[in-house]
């Protein structure tokens, strides 16, 4: 697997970056709003109690499930990131706990957590950094706690190099050590690409992805196969 990852702090200070072959000059994941499947987990009551979102990027998540009377932690590696998420929340009057955390060890981020949200995080990670993130997320939540992953499966690795294995063996593997898998399926992760943007800025093998394994949903936005997982707090 490649070792090339984004400089997610500079992408999120509005510069241009490069990752793998493609120059980004816009977030991907920047919807300005939730993730669709963020919110069809909501609406089925997947979220209780205290919650804790990995990777929160500009918080938009956070700040929905907030807006659903949530109580969220949530936390990124990226300052300016974080610094954007604050500054919503203050502006929009809700109460998120946001916070700069490296996730393989999660140090500072307080709290006993009841459900648990990564929403296009984990594939930035290592297989040995994953392990660990995994085990620290245990650490920090109750028993029982649920576990919900949004991650990007291995045919996605010629757009956005990835630095571990995300093959279902390889998740359920590390997953296997902490937690529980009751749910594994591939669903479909809105971007920020309209279809001619995404022609316009990805390589030609892109197109291939797009027709085969993804598509625009209502919105206009391309989706990418994901991995939709669930799991349980072992």
């Amino acid at each position: 697997m490649s070792d090339h990852m984004m400089d997610f702090d500079a992408l999120y200070q509005g510069q241009s970056v490069a990752v793998g072959d493609v120059e980004l000059d816009v977030i991907p994941w920047r919807l300005d709003g939730p993730q669709p499947l963020v919110v069809e987990l909501a609406d089925a009551g997947e979220f209780t109690g205290s919650v804790l979102e990995s990777g929160c990027g500009l918080g938009d998540n956070a700040l929905f499930l907030a807006e659903r009377g949530l109580e969220i932690t949530a936390f990124d590696a990226a300052p300016t990131a974080v610094a954007q998420a604050r500054a919503k929340a203050a502006e929009r009057g809700l109460k998120v706990d946001f916070a700069i955390a490296d996730a393989t060890t999660l140090d500072g981020i307080d709290g006993r957590f009841n459900s648990a949200l990564d929403s296009a995080m984990m594939h930035c990670l290592t297989d040995e950094q994953r392990r660990d993130y995994l085990a620290a997320l245990h650490a920090v939540t109750n028993p029982g706690a649920v576990l919900h992953i949004l991650c990007f499966p291995e045919q996605t690795e010629a757009l956005f190099p990835m630095p571990g294995h995300t093959d279902a063996a390889s998740l359920r593997r590390d997953l296997g050590q902490h937690w529980r898998i009751d749910r594994m399926q591939m669903r479909g992760y809105a971007t920020a690409f309209t279809a001619e943007q995404w022609a316009a800025a990805m390589p030609p093998e892109a197109a291939a992805l797009l027709s085969t394994d993804s598509a625009v949903d209502a919105q206009g936005h391309v989706q990418l196969p994901i991995w939709q997982i669930r799991a349980i707090r072992a």
